[in-house]
């Protein structure tokens, strides 16, 4: 992306907030907690001069509340802990066109293909096992060999999760419904340990309960000490189903009277500075091109993600009618 373009867009983000133009204040609904992103908004604001009030919840009540308020709502922009929901928004017609100079300023593959919303930060799904009872040499080459009777009792997952439930959506997609029925009714049969989120996951791991976690790979960061015995696993197979990325992601309110406003905010957040700031803060991969992730955290050229286009993750009734027809929600 020219960066003649991308100023022009931050209209001088980068100017000193005394000398910044004050604009009229964006109501932002975030679906990402605070403790993640609140420093991140702060800086956010002193870097545009735009006021930001932010309205914090978890991302389904941030989008159920925009869609029943529709025309009426007070928010100018959102932020989403995943794509699906911004998907759901867009397939309503409540997300507006960004302009192209935001969206090539991402990766292809971490846009929406219709143009309305745009992946801020990226987290990899990943296997997370115990080093002392797994080696490379032992683990899965792909997501498909959890179905072998081989993992039964030694794997956790956690059905009513949404990054677990965009996932399935994600497999519904690349295998289709009967070979991804059949995966789950076979790992099922594998009596894996139900877990409520992620993080749960990497700390059994760590403790011998479980040898394998399906998770997303920042909560292994988050808690990473010399002594942790639970590492993070991509698969090798080329374009393996299970090398997922999930993407947090903002859209601007079709309709917001300060819909400028609200996009050179996400111009922000997809600056040089920003990405770099989820990457080494939070552990996230960055959409933006050429900024490197963390120190510990795998670059995406050493794998070999899986070609899902992200608006295939918005499918997700179906994915929850299949998982209560299994009886795993």
């Amino acid at each position: 992306m020219s960066l003649i373009l991308l100023t022009l867009l931050l209209g001088g983000c980068n100017s000193p907030p005394q000398e910044a133009e004050k604009a009229e204040p964006v109501v932002l609904y975030s679906g990402r907690g605070e403790s993640l992103v609140g420093e991140l908004l702060a800086e956010a604001e002193q870097a545009t001069g735009i006021d930001i009030e932010v309205q914090y919840g978890d991302t389904a009540e941030m989008v159920t509340r925009l869609l029943a308020e529709g025309a009426e709502s007070p928010a100018d922009l959102i932020l989403a802990q995943d794509s699906g929901h911004l998907g759901a928004l867009s397939a309503r017609d409540l997300l507006s066109p960004l302009p192209i100079e935001i969206l090539e300023s991402v990766s292809k593959h971490f846009r929406d293909p219709a143009g309305n919303w745009v992946g801020t930060s990226g987290r990899l799904r990943v296997l997370v096992y115990n080093t002392q009872a797994l080696s490379p040499e032992t683990l899965p080459t792909s997501l498909s060999e959890l179905a072998d009777p081989k993992w039964k009792g030694k794997l956790g997952w956690a059905p009513t999760n949404s990054s677990f439930q965009a996932h399935v959506s994600a497999l519904r997609s690349t295998w289709g419904e009967t070979e991804t029925r059949q995966w789950l009714e076979a790992v099922r049969s594998n009596e894996p340990l139900r877990y409520p989120k992620n993080s749960p996951q990497v700390q059994a791991a760590n403790d011998g309960a479980i040898e394998i976690g399906w998770v997303n790979h920042y909560y292994l960061h988050q808690k990473l000490t010399p002594e942790f015995q639970a590492a993070n696993w991509s698969f090798p197979q080329e374009n393996d189903a299970g090398n997922l990325m999930m993407l947090a992601g903002a859209g601007v309110r079709n309709g917001s009277p300060r819909a400028e406003s609200a996009q050179r905010v996400i111009a922000w957040l997809l600056s040089e500075e920003a990405q770099q700031a989820l990457a080494t803060e939070g552990y996230e991969y960055p959409t933006r091109p050429g900024v490197p992730t963390h120190p510990d955290v795998p670059p995406l050229s050493e794998i070999s993600l899986s070609d899902v286009s992200q608006d295939v993750l918005t499918d997700m009734a179906p994915t929850r009618t299949l998982l209560r027809d299994l009886g795993l929600l």
